[in-house]
Order: structure tokens, then sequence, then C-alpha cells
């Protein structure tokens, strides 16, 4: 079982043929509502690909807390643990223009998740396989999630977004942290080679089409990116996260879990919302198939 603790968002996208600049109005092409959150997606990821996952979360009291709830429901993610608490639910502001997307995420329900309420759920956490975190819920329980981890031998997988709220310690509680090109430098201030070299098996750098960077404790392994028709890059990231978790679940070594992986997310991009275009399995598969054929 995979647990995934962390958000759970209703999307709040816009399409336009550009980024408005500041002060200025841009029409839109369109406008529409999915949930989302990137706790939210990388459970929604683990269940398209057939993993038993569970997320813990909260939501409001809102018209958008049963949405949200159902539709993790739908897609297989037991919502056991997800805890309705007084206000709006989280929201995303997603603004997308020709495949690219800039967001602004609105807490909300997602920051009552409390060190206190980990605690109850320690038996939960203690049964797990695999713990997946990202950065949008308190501080303080992030670091209760991580240490009651540790304390419990349980891997945890880190997505470090939003990355102004990593702390460079967290790097001795967590089993792999998955920053994109951009965060890492933000985190780490170094070349990606110089400081996958400093967290070898540990620090898997994602870069976008270019595929994933990390080291695997002799030399720096680059793992090629995958050809994809981009519609909304939205959740790309999730997908990623999930398809790796699943396979390290299953007991793939992490060269061929990464390779998946980014089948996986390179799927994803081809269609529209953050959990639109998460893959199943088989369409992973189908993909990799594909190009093995391609590459004759």
């Amino acid at each position: 079982m995979i647990t995934v603790i962390g958000s759970a968002n209703m999307d709040v996208i816009a399409q336009a043929d550009k980024f408005p600049l500041q002060g200025e109005t841009v029409r839109g092409k369109g406008f529409q509502t999915a949930p989302g959150g990137k706790g939210a997606n990388q459970a929604v990821a683990c269940a398209r690909l057939g993993q038993q996952v569970q997320l813990i979360g909260t939501t409001g009291t809102d018209s958008f807390a049963e949405m949200i709830v159902d539709n993790l429901q739908e897609q297989g993610v037991d919502t056991s643990y997800i805890k309705k608490v007084e206000g709006p639910s989280g929201v995303a502001v997603i603004l997308l223009t020709e495949g690219d997307n800039r967001i602004i995420s609105i807490p909300g329900a997602n920051h009552a998740l409390t060190p206190e309420r980990i605690e109850e759920l320690k038996p939960v956490i203690r049964a797990s396989d695999f713990v997946m975190m990202q950065l949008e819920l308190p501080t303080d329980t992030v670091w209760y999630v991580l240490k009651l981890c540790k304390e419990l031998q349980v891997p945890v997988m880190m997505d470090p977004a939003p990355s102004s709220s990593f702390q460079l310690e967290y790097m001795s509680y967590v089993r792999y942290l998955t920053p994109n090109e951009t965060e890492c430098a933000q985190l780490f201030g170094t070349s990606i080679e110089e400081t996958v070299t400093n967290y070898p098996n540990q620090l898997l750098v994602t870069l976008g089409k270019d595929g994933v960077c990390y080291h695997d404790g002799e030399r720096v392994i680059s793992v090629p990116g995958v050809p994809a028709k981009v519609v909304d890059t939205t959740g790309a990231g999730d997908t990623f996260n999930g398809a790796l978790a699943n396979r390290i679940v299953q007991g793939s070594d992490l060269q061929s879990a990464i390779q998946f992986a980014n089948v996986a997310a390179s799927l994803s991009v081809g269609k529209f919302g953050a959990q639109g275009g998460m893959p199943t399995t088989q369409e992973v598969l189908s993909r990799i198939e594909r190009l093995t054929n391609e590459r004759g």
C-alpha cells in the first residue's frame, strides 16, 4: 500500500493565447474546474496504474469538497483518511497557455492537516510500504511525518514543491527527492551534476522532455525523456512521481522505474488537466513497446 500525505484541491483553469503582463487584461479561450492538488494528483497517478493507494488529507465544507472526494473514489483512491474541516477547500488557480502553465495555490483546508492528525494515523502509516509527500502542507506537519516515517522505517518520496517550503535538513529523512531542474537550482545552488553526485540514488532531477538525471553511486546517469505531443503540462510531475513509486514498490530497480515513469509522464501531457491524461499500466507498456519497435 502506498500512502500519499498531501493536498487535495479544486483546480480553476483559464486558457489564453498568452500570459497577461502586469496590469494587462487578455481575452481567455476557455475555463473549467477540475480536481487537483499535488497529493490528490499523485494518488490518482498511482491508482490509474493499478496500485493500492490511500490519501491522508483534508477538505473544507464548501461545494468543492464533495467533488474532490467523489473524484478520488471514482479513480480508485482510498479516501478513508480524508477529514472534512470547517472552511474552504484548497484551490489552485491555473493559467494555461501554449502548453505551459502558471499556478497560484491557495491552501485552504490543506493547512488543517496537523501533526496531531498524523499521530492519530500512526498505525496507518506503519502499515504502509511507501509514503509520498509534497510541500503544500504546514511545515510542522511535514517535519512530523518525516520523523515518524524514519522511526517506523517507512521510505518517503518527497516532491519539493513549492520549493520555497523546502529545508535542506529534509534530505536526512527522505529516500527520494524529485525536484525539477528549476527547483533543483533554487534548493541547492549548484550544477545538476554536482548536486546529484552529492546525493547518490536519492536525488532524481526531472528535466522535462530531456528526461531525468541522477547519480547511481558510481557515475551520473541521464535517463532520456520520451517524445510527446504537449497539450497541457499540468500534472506531468505528479504522474512521474506516482509511476515511479508504483514501480519501486513493485521491486523495480531505480533506472527501470525512472524509464517507466518517464513514459507515463510523456503520456500525461497529451491530454488536458492535471489528472485527465494520467495513464494506465497497459497504456504505458503499450507505449514502451511502440518505442522499442521504433528504435529497432
